[in-house]
């Protein structure tokens, strides 16, 4: 009687970790899409990526389509409270509005030649774009 929808996109960003190399550290989060949509190359991935990974895909994407308004990202945090849980799920709810509305966006599914590597491509580099 009922149909499975024709197009499906899930996408959430979670288990952020924090990483140090010396006195570095940053926090990066998993991506996780399931899929149905043609565009994407496989129906289920799973990717790392840290708030730089990013910056670097949002910066493409607005080079990439002029057509399309990209949205901000949440806002870098400067202070000592960068690691705290609280910041660290704030970021992870708005990377994952983010991406959300970017890779629902029907000219970025099949106009970017950077959104499927990013979400999907375990070894995505900003470089290659």
């Amino acid at each position: 009687m009922y149909s499975a929808p024709e197009n499906t996109l899930e996408i959430e960003v979670r288990d952020p970790r924090t990483q140090e190399f010396g006195r570095k550290m940053y926090t990066d989060y998993e991506i996780v899409c399931r899929t149905n949509i043609p565009a994407f190359r496989v129906r289920y991935s799973s990717v790392r990526r840290r708030y730089s990974d990013f910056e670097a895909f949002r910066d493409i994407l607005e080079r990439e389509s002029q057509r399309v308004n990209i949205p901000p990202l949440p806002g870098k945090v400067f202070s000592g409270s960068r690691f705290s849980d609280e910041v660290i799920e704030q970021r992870r709810e708005g990377l994952e509005r983010f991406l959300q509305i970017v890779a629902g966006h029907p000219l970025l599914q099949t106009g970017s030649k950077v959104l499927c590597a990013f979400l999907q491509d375990p070894s995505w580099s900003a470089s290659n774009y």
